[in-house]
Parts: C-alpha cells; structure tokens; sequence
C-alpha cells in the first residue's frame, strides 16, 4: 500500500505523466560524481509503475498514462525518446549548477538529463509490453494507441540489430547490450500475441514472428557464454549484467532452461556484495564510462528473488525477499540504492 501511495504521488495529474523521482543531483556516492536530474517521465520507469498500477486495480491511472504516452510520442518513431517532461516536453538540456554546493558536498548538481539524446531500444519493447499488460486487465483498446505500437514496432525491426546504450544509461560507447535485444523480442511476442487474439487488427503476424525468431538466435548465439553458462552484459563481453535475470520473467526462455540457472547463479556470484546485487560491474572498467563506484541497487535484488523463485529455490528466495523487506525506512520506503 505505501509503494501504491508513492506511484500515485509520482502521477501528474493534469497530463497522466509519472516522474521518475522528484529529486535532482543526490549522489549515488558522497562526493562522487554520478548525480543526475530524475524529475521527468522515463519511459522505462513509466511502464513499472504502470504495471504496479494496473496489477492492483488501478486502470483509471493506467489509461490516464496511456494518454499521456500518445500525446507525447506523436509523429515518427523514429523521434521516440526515453524520457520527455511532465507534460510531454522534448527538450531537456542538461546543465551544471556551479554556484551550488551539492548534497553533502557532492558536486555537481544538474538540471535537465543529456541521457535525452539516447538510444535505448529496450524502450520499444517496455512500452508494448505495457500496453499488452493494461489490455489484459481490462484497459479499452484505442485504435490510435494500436497504430502507434505497430509503427514502434515497424521502426524496432529496422534497428534492433545496431548497439545502443542500454537499460543504465551508460555514457560510455554503445553496444550490443543483451537485455535490449531480448525486449525487442518482447516486442515482437507482444505484437503476434495480440493479433493472435484478434485477428481483426491490422498488421503482420508472419513478418513480425520471423522478427522474433530472429532476434532469439541472435541472443542465444552470440550473448550467451557457453563455457561460463551465462548470458552475459553485451556481446562479446566477459562482464555480466543484473537485468539478464529478467530473461524468463518477460518469457525469454522457460525458467528451468539450463541457460536461465546458469545466468541466475553466474550473476549471483559475481555482481553480489553482501548479499545484495550491484547492476553490473564498477571495479575500474566500467561499461558506464564513469569513475567511482555506487552501491548495489534494490530492485536487482527484488529480480534476482523473482529469479529464484521462478527456478524453483523457494527458499531462498523467501529469505531475500524478507531481508529486501527489512530495508525499509520507518514510513515503510526503500531506497533506490
């Protein structure tokens, strides 16, 4: 119920839209570096809450985003960006404060977000995912937002094989981030599935499988490790990622898939720290293409007891999931970090 309040305090209401964070320029580390603006509507982030939201009943909320998504991502997917202000603005340069003195000294502070500028193609996929999810808890199709995920999808098939940034918004190179294929994938499964229950909406169902079978053997051929056991960051990396967990949650692979197992106990071994799951390695070379270190990050966690719960080690899977609980601050709020 407290993480429901939050989601709905996170609801703009005169637009739909829902922020990330309302705050600007917290440090991931006291006196480091990596302190971002987090006051807009990220797609990503949209489509969790969205789910949190449509799972409990809250589909007035849902449609309401839903709207807010048409509004803002009108016109050529090709323009599609990961983030967009409450109200649907585009343009949020970046900027540093240097008259302010940071949180705790840690400079700098920002406002705006240059990861506007980004190319994270995963977002294509959250969002069809979402849509799919809102349907099938009773969200009223409108033609328009069908249209709009079937030219997201027509423009996804034309770029899922380039690299990217990915879901952490590295500010390192791009590359062929594993996670960001695999949700091309969800975007194509979400599409076939759907025509697949109405076949009176318009579309391709031959192409846009053959476009998820694709994009399955090209991650299982070159993002898994075969001697390590596990999907790994991107292509051709030896570094491992904690979103891979999600691979049998969005139905990937089944979860007692070797591949899965292995992935789930590869990450578990490398990327915890005190039990708890970094995103992905920060020891010196890391992807992120930034100094300093952060913390492990909750929701890694949360995946990896969903993880182990899906692979069949109940047990243990409880136990991390009441230590997650445990973190709670006294109005019963986790932290991000």
């Amino acid at each position: 119920m407290r993480s429901l309040i939050t989601l709905k305090a996170l609801t703009y209401a005169p637009t739909g839209g829902i922020v990330a964070a309302p705050t600007t320029s917290l440090p991931e580390g006291l006196g480091g570096v990596r302190n971002w603006d987090y006051r807009y509507c990220w797609l990503r982030d949209s489509t969790l809450a969205l789910s949190a939201l449509v799972r409990t009943g809250f589909i007035d909320e849902a449609a309401a985003w839903r709207d807010w998504l048409l509004r803002a991502v009108a016109g050529d997917p090709a323009d599609l960006q990961i983030m967009y202000g409450l109200g649907g603005e585009r343009r949020l340069p970046e900027a540093e404060l240097g008259w302010l003195p940071g949180y705790a000294d840690s400079a700098p502070v920002r406002i705006g977000n240059a990861a506007v500028d980004q190319v994270q193609l995963d977002i294509y996929g959250e969002v069809i995912d979402s849509l799919a999810l809102a349907r099938s808890f009773g969200l009223r199709n409108k033609p328009t937002a069908w249209s709009l995920q079937c030219a997201l999808l027509e423009f996804l098939e034309s770029r899922w094989r380039e690299p990217d940034e990915g879901l952490w918004e590295v500010r390192g190179p791009r590359r062929h981030f594993v996670h960001s294929k695999v949700m091309a994938w969800v975007a194509a499964d979400r599409a076939v599935r759907a025509l697949e229950r109405d076949p009176t909406l318009p579309g391709d169902p031959d192409r846009w499988r053959a476009m998820r079978e694709a994009v399955h053997h090209e991650v299982c051929t070159r993002g898994f490790d075969a001697e390590r056991g596990t999907f790994t960051q991107s292509y051709g990396s030896t570094e491992l990622n904690a979103v891979t967990l999600l691979i049998p949650r969005v139905g990937f692979l089944p979860p007692h898939d070797p591949r899965v197992i292995g992935t789930v106990d590869a990450v578990r071994a490398e990327l915890c720290e005190d039990g708890l799951l970094r995103r992905y390695s920060t020891d010196g070379t890391s992807v992120d293409g930034l100094p300093g270190t952060e913390a492990p990050f909750l929701v890694c966690s949360f995946w990896l007891a969903d993880a182990l719960y899906l692979i069949g080690r109940t047990k243990e899977a409880t136990e991390l999931f009441e230590r997650l609980l445990s973190l709670r601050n006294d109005v019963g709020l986790l932290a991000e970090e």
